[in-house]
């Protein structure tokens, strides 16, 4: 792991990490971005998106039950207050080892205590020429968790989706990169704000990219009785 800014005094210990796990086979998530449902809060029909929430306690992943996603307008002005409801993770997905792995690596390097919620949000941004993909239309914002996990997946036709840290909006990036398939960025998102640039095809036709979002907490609710 590439530390890039440790944060002692914090309770997971780390503003900003960068790591690479190569002990995750990425292929065997490339089924489960193909039949993703189209995220239909956001206009425009180029992101598709599934939501669960998880907690791990002795060493075992357990799947809890369905919430719905709530973010005030401090947080997201473009759906901040609005109540989100998505499809849960590929029961399938949640079963494979390498999703198991890549949800222990969080807990592990944010310091998670055992049995605090993780959201994990499976999300595919798509381009065409005529229609570009914007991976973070709220702009430069903070999620309202303690910490954001960005893990990329895959990369196909697209160029642009780099994903940029701030200490302030009206700040320039402290930290600037192109997250490429295995690399995974965590953020201490009580100190950072973050966003992605907007992605268009590198050639003709659709370009793609995929990555899984895990935050703690969750941010997700119970729905009411």
């Amino acid at each position: 792991m590439q530390t890039l800014r440790e944060s002692p005094e914090t309770s997971y210990g780390i503003s900003f990490a960068l790591e690479k796990i190569d002990s995750i086979v990425l292929d065997v998530f490339k089924p489960f971005f193909n039949n993703l449902p189209l995220d239909p809060y956001i206009k425009g029909n180029y992101r598709l998106r599934r939501l669960s929430r998880f907690k791990l306690r002795d060493n075992e992943l357990i799947h809890l039950p369905h919430g719905y996603l709530y973010q005030s307008k401090d947080y997201n002005p473009v759906v901040g207050g609005v109540k989100r409801q998505f499809e849960e993770l590929d029961e399938e997905l949640i079963a494979l080892y390498e999703f198991k792995k890549l949800v222990q690596e969080v807990s592990h390097y944010c310091k998670l205590k055992p049995g605090v919620e993780i959201g994990v949000h499976q999300i595919r941004t798509t381009c065409s020429p005529k229609n570009y993909g914007n991976p973070a239309p709220e702009g430069i914002h903070q999620d309202g968790a303690d910490f954001v996990a960005i893990f990329s997946c895959d990369r196909q036709n697209i160029q642009g989706g780099g994903t940029h840290l701030y200490m302030a909006r009206r700040e320039k990036p402290v930290f600037t990169k192109v997250l490429y398939p295995g690399e995974l960025l965590l953020v201490n998102d009580r100190d950072f704000f973050h966003f992605t640039t907007p992605i268009k095809p590198l050639e003709a036709g659709v370009g793609t990219r995929d990555v899984f979002v895990l935050t703690s907490p969750s941010l997700l609710v119970d729905f009411e009785e």
